[in-house]
């Protein structure tokens, strides 16, 4: 029988590289984070048109902007005309901070928010007692079990329920 195997000093793991993969690079650097600290972009500007609402807004909300003596490595990236000189502001976008305390009051707010609002949507539907609800909503209960006693309880429950037919 002949030996079609390559000897192992021919063979050449370099052939079985996988070649490289290429990403595009991230437009926003990531600074790096700090315990008890949480960053976000905030818009200053969207079609060169400036957007001191959003600015505003977030920062009644708790985000402040991060200072770019902060983050020397991110000084690099920074938009040489900003209204922010002393902040990190990259293609209309403004790094800012907040305290984690804040992310969890916010988000807590706001699932409190849209549960409110599935109650309440949920209540006017079942307040109109359409028809169409029952399959929505209907509970649905079953079992598994195995064996002769399994068959004899499911007869007795079957007994018991009001036959369709005899209506």
């Amino acid at each position: 029988m002949p030996d079609n195997r390559t000897p192992r000093e021919e063979a050449n793991r370099a052939a079985e590289v996988r070649p490289k993969t290429w990403a595009p690079s991230n437009t926003l650097p990531d600074p790096h984070q700090r315990p008890g600290k949480k960053f976000r972009w905030i818009r200053t500007s969207a079609g060169g048109q400036s957007d001191a609402l959003n600015v505003s807004r977030r920062q009644r909300e708790g985000w402040e902007p991060v200072k770019a003596s902060d983050y020397p490595e991110l000084q690099v990236l920074c938009d040489r005309d900003s209204r922010y000189p002393d902040s990190i502001e990259v293609g209309g976008l403004l790094l800012c901070v907040t305290p984690e305390e804040n992310v969890r009051a916010r988000n807590e707010y706001y699932r409190n928010q849209t549960g409110n609002q599935m109650r309440a949507v949920n209540s006017q539907l079942m307040a109109e007692q359409d028809p169409r609800l029952q399959t929505m909503y209907r509970k649905v209960e079953s079992e598994t079990r195995f064996g002769p006693d399994a068959r004899r309880e499911s007869a007795a429950r079957n007994a018991q329920l009001p036959s369709l037919a005899k209506t």
